[in-house]
């Protein structure tokens, strides 16, 4: 009964939208005409009233009819595309699997949020508000001398001509003489854009991924919830962390083959790491108009680590390792604590400048959260920090996922490339596990080794609840948990390295 009510509620408001729309079509010309002039009484005047009497109802008719068909125009109905339609199919496709299957909906949920408002028609919210000024002497003598400007230091001044904004780049001037003015760029060379306040909400926003902005602050974020005591426990899980970046690496090789420039196969590679923000951080610097499919796989894939990462362990590992027990991990001092985050951004940071910013900041988060003397800072970073930034991340990294740049073979190609990428990460960790299994003679489960790739906390427990199911009193959760953090380093020196080659 109520949804009888309802329906029958909406139609009725339907049917009084319309009605509306009617009166004021009809209402408008009436209301827009002057009053008739008064009649005479001659045959001659009575005429020409009696046909323009005839003739208001078809005029009527006609504007009636042409407001319809302009505000059908002014629909977005009218305007979309497609690949417009297509990708709010796919949006609302991700919506179901964040909501309804929880496949990482702290991301994909604004990812396709975004994703949905960008490709709405006519919604403007990623509109670039840049306009295009060109290179003119003319330009000089018509705004900069009525002004009373040397034209001769224009090009360090920024000033106001009539609304529009003008400026200048000193290596664009030529003599001295050469300002920027609007025109054609068949006409003039265009040598800078200006920016508006007439841009989209999320341009705005996006910047930040543009940037390189939010990616450090959700490491700094990550930092501050992680615990490196498993890794400094047993050092030795910094080599499974490292062996599970093989598949980013693979990856590489085949974007390659697949006629990738080493820039973009870089930023496909940088998915098997299994870290959403490194995957951002990487394609904005190298490849940004790979941006919105490699962030959708690389959270796509995150999210499906219970079900891509187990048949592969248990491809590559017999039962008798699965079931083999690690010794308890041994205590970590305070200081250790404080010193490891310090070190290891003097060392990365000195041999790898390019990931100072991803791995710096991660540290600085973690020490903030040992150091326990900034409370209050580190439970705003792993909270409202966290959060804030992981909104507007979500929500601009789905806006760049425009249907006629997503709706493409390269897609196919970085999706498929994407679980070769996580599937071969998997298997580097788990095969060096193996072999340290063999060096020492059975201590160490190879199982921790697919931890290597960096979904924080999610590997881990992969590796905790398959080893449990050969083993029930077997308990691999914090020895995992080294490997996976020591991926989470291991994936922002591998950024480092892509961006230092292959960065401008």
């Amino acid at each position: 009964m109520f949804k009888k009510v309802s329906r029958t509620r909406a139609f009725v408001c339907m049917l009084v939208m319309f009605a509306l729309l009617a009166v004021w079509a009809f209402a408008e010309p009436a209301l827009n005409n002057e009053a008739p002039a008064p009649e005479e009484t001659t045959e001659l005047a009575t005429q020409p009233a009696s046909e323009e009497e005839e003739s208001e109802p078809e005029t009527t008719s006609i504007n009636f009819i042409s407001g319809l068909k302009e505000i059908a125009a002014s629909t977005g109905f009218a305007s979309g595309t497609w690949q417009q339609y297509a990708m709010i199919a796919v949006a609302c496709l991700l919506l179901y699997l964040a909501i309804v299957k929880q496949f990482e909906p702290l991301l994909l949920l604004p990812i396709a949020f975004g994703m949905l408002l960008a490709n709405l028609p006519l919604g403007g919210l990623m509109d670039d508000p840049t306009y295009k000024y060109f290179a003119t002497i003319e330009a000089a003598k018509q705004y900069a001398e009525p002004l009373g400007k040397d034209i001769t230091l224009v090009s360090k001044q920024l000033f106001e001509v009539n609304g529009n904004y003008f400026t200048t780049l000193a290596e664009a001037v030529k003599n001295g003489y050469d300002v920027l003015a609007s025109g054609e760029a068949a006409v003039y060379h265009e040598v800078y854009q200006v920016s508006s306040a007439n841009g989209g909400l999320l341009y705005y926003l996006y910047q930040g991924v543009k940037l390189g902005i939010y990616p450090p602050l959700i490491f700094m974020g990550v930092g501050a919830m992680t615990d490196f005591a498993p890794l400094i426990a047993n050092p030795v899980s910094l080599l499974l962390g490292a062996a599970a970046q093989l598949g980013i690496f693979v990856a590489f090789i085949l974007a390659r083959i697949f006629s990738f420039d080493a820039q973009q196969a870089a930023s496909i590679g940088i998915i098997g790491g299994a870290d959403g923000p490194t995957a951002i951080y990487v394609t904005t610097k190298l490849a940004p108009q790979l941006l919105g499919p490699i962030a959708v796989a690389a959270y796509s894939y995150m999210a499906l680590v219970p079900v891509i990462q187990p048949p592969i362990m248990r491809a590559l590992t017999t039962k008798k390792e699965r079931m083999i027990v690690m010794e308890q991990l041994r205590p970590v001092s305070r200081r250790a604590l404080v010193i490891f985050p310090i070190l290891v951004t003097i060392i990365v940071s000195l041999l790898l400048p390019s990931a100072a910013p991803l791995v710096g900041m991660l540290m600085l988060g973690n020490l903030m959260r040992v150091s326990g003397v900034v409370d209050r800072i580190s439970k705003t970073a792993q909270n409202e920090l966290m959060n804030i930034v992981t909104i507007f991340l979500g929500l601009t990294v789905g806006a760049t996922t425009k249907g006629e740049t997503f709706l493409t073979w390269n897609t196919i190609k970085i999706v498929i490339l994407g679980v070769i990428a996580f599937g071969g990460g998997t298997a580097g960790g788990v095969l060096l596990g193996k072999l340290m299994c063999k060096l020492t003679h059975g201590k160490i489960n190879p199982l921790i080794g697919s931890a290597g790739v960096s979904a924080v906390p999610m590997a881990a427990r992969v590796s905790q609840v398959v080893g449990q199911k050969e083993n029930p009193g077997n308990f691999l959760l914090m020895h995992a948990m080294g490997p996976n953090v020591a991926g989470v380093i291991g994936s922002a020196v591998a950024a480092g390295v892509f961006i230092a080659l292959f960065g401008a």
